[in-house]
């Protein structure tokens, strides 16, 4: 004899999480007096004997399967019991997949996981840019220790842009400003100097670079910060750090973000070959 819960139960099985059928389930049962309903998920389905103990506990409450499995086998299998057990079931994805097959005219992989594989590719770029907004121009050292790679040069010479550019490849980057008055963190020596990349730039376009960002905020040219002789002393400095830190140097001169950071990445796949 089964047992009518007064609150609706709605099974998910899936092969992955189940967060995607569960979305959908609460989703469409708004649609019903605020969707009081009761969802029970049944993660990682990979074999018969769950899919039968679940079939069996749905028949016990009166309540529904929706599922999103990808395994023929095991779709095919969930449809039969339910049907059987005369229990309502609904396949979430299997409309979709057969109508993207006939769009892309080909068949799907059906591989489990891939759903959730995707969302932990999307969550670990994201983690990726709070940790270079985080730790941009040097404000918290302890970052250059948990960093994945590690951009040091004078002002202007990219770094911000281009550590958000290697963020958004899923890379955990610090970056720290390399400035004759100050000391670098002590942080900077204690990395391995594989991760570490030096920008530098040929003085004359760092004097067109830095007349061009005063004229943006509204400052004469003439200050010290677009001076020759500054520039050519904080390359300098900048160029006795890099040698102490022992890391790769890259020339960002006339390139686009996208091409150094190719270079970057090309660096760090060789294991810091400077260039």
């Amino acid at each position: 004899m089964s047992i009518q819960s007064q609150q609706p139960i709605v099974f998910v099985v899936s092969d992955s999480i189940g967060e995607t059928a569960e979305f959908v389930v609460r989703a469409a049962s708004s649609q019903f007096n605020g969707g009081n309903i009761e969802i029970r998920r049944v993660p990682y389905v990979d074999d018969k004997g769950t899919i039968m103990e679940t079939v069996q506990a749905a028949k016990e409450v009166n309540g529904m399967i929706a599922f999103t499995l990808v395994v023929p086998e095991l779709q095919q299998l969930l449809l039969e019991e339910a049907g059987k057990a005369g229990i309502p079931v609904v396949d979430i994805m299997g409309p979709m997949i057969d109508g993207l097959s006939r769009l892309f005219q080909r068949e799907p992989k059906r591989e489990p996981g891939l759903v959730h594989r995707l969302d932990e590719d999307y969550f670990r770029r994201v983690e990726a840019i709070e940790f270079a907004v985080k730790y941009d121009d040097g404000r918290d050292p302890r970052g250059l220790l948990r960093a994945d790679v590690i951009l040091i040069g004078v002002s202007r010479t990219s770094k911000t842009p281009l550590s958000m550019y290697l963020a958004h490849k899923r890379l955990k980057v610090a970056n720290v400003p390399l400035v004759p008055e100050v000391e670098p963190p002590e942080e900077l020596f204690m990395i391995d100097n594989k991760k570490c990349i030096g920008l530098t730039i040929q003085p004359e376009q760092l004097n067109n670079i830095r007349r061009e960002r005063l004229k943006a905020l509204g400052l004469t040219s003439r200050a010290n910060y677009a001076n020759m002789e500054r520039i050519l002393q904080e390359l300098e400095y900048a160029e006795k750090i890099m040698k102490r830190v022992g890391c790769p140097i890259v020339d960002v001169s006339n390139k686009a973000v996208e091409e150094t950071a190719n270079l970057i990445l090309d660096i760090l796949r060789k294991g810091g070959t400077a260039v």
